[in-house]
């Protein structure tokens, strides 16, 4: 058996490569993003001699990014309160509330996660096309386009997601049951029990659910070229696409644009990495 300090070295430098190996496409995105066109493969230093604003003014201007960015935040904010709140409930319902076939239609419902996404690409569009009452569309759904093109139809899939509910069920498993049968005990019905006890205690499944529920969106693609075909309701991605399929790529304003929609994850990141961390931990690793 080798010593422990020799094995210790050996973990460090394995992780300092797999770490190196991590950063170097963020850190050449970062330096061709402040490098200007002219200059885009002839530098040959990570750190750009004459770092230029130009990439992220074309980004945002003539790629349609900043409309993009705000298409996508729409949609992000609609996703992370719905799954906050629905997916919550909802596990809420699976772990301390019994009634008739729940461990089937909780079976049935997470099944429904393994399904590929392809599959349901062709009843996921009808169904937005056929919303009643909406884009045109009669009590029966037709007539029109209904919610294709639009903020609500492209947060439609997401609005609550299996695997949070999945989620929110393991995380409120963990809570005992005395809290509520107290509240049940002094006339609490089930919504007060749900929004004053158990909600407030759950604060990192919430930072989990919304991490998620918002990268989901924010990074998603298919579903967005699907359902939109005007230029006004592109999304980050499809915006990033373009760039790249335009004839004549321009990979400083894409590099730049990167940069722009990877900015958005990162703050959210940020701001709940402590509960996200401790949410996964609760809900997964317990559960």
């Amino acid at each position: 058996m080798r010593p422990k300090p020799v094995r210790a070295v050996g973990t460090n430098i394995v992780l300092i490569a797999v770490t190196i190996a991590v950063l170097v496409p963020f850190l050449w995105m970062l330096s061709l993003a402040f490098t200007p066109a002219d200059r885009a493969f002839a530098a040959s230093d990570l750190i750009p001699s004459s770092p230029t604003m130009t990439n992220f003014a074309t980004a945002l201007t003539s790629g349609g990014l900043g409309r993009a960015m705000l298409n996508s935040t729409a949609v992000a904010v609609i996703v992370v309160i719905t799954n906050c709140l629905f997916a919550s409930m909802a596990g809420y319902a699976f772990a301390k509330l019994r009634f008739r076939g729940d461990t089937i239609v909780f079976g049935v419902l997470i099944s429904t996660a393994m399904i590929p996404v392809s599959v349901t690409l062709i009843p996921l569009f009808l169904i937005t096309k056929g919303i009643p009452f909406a884009g045109g569309n009669d009590i029966l759904g037709a007539g029109g386009t209904g919610l294709l093109n639009s903020i609500g139809g492209l947060a439609l899939p997401y609005l609550v997601v299996p695997l949070n509910i999945f989620l929110s069920r393991q995380y409120f498993l963990e809570f005992p049951d005395e809290l509520a049968e107290a509240a049940r005990t002094d006339g609490a019905g089930e919504l007060r029990i749900f929004f004053q006890i158990y909600l407030p205690l759950a604060k990192p499944l919430l930072a989990t659910l919304g991490v998620f529920a918002f990268t989901g969106i924010w990074d998603d693609f298919l579903w967005p070229l699907v359902i939109t075909n005007t230029d006004a309701m592109n999304t980050v991605q499809l915006a990033l696409a373009k760039f790249l399929t335009s004839g004549n790529v321009q990979y400083g304003p894409v590099m730049a644009g990167a940069v722009l929609v990877t900015v958005p994850v990162l703050l959210v990141f940020a701001f709940n990495q402590r509960a996200f961390i401790s949410g996964l931990a609760d809900g997964g690793i317990k559960g």
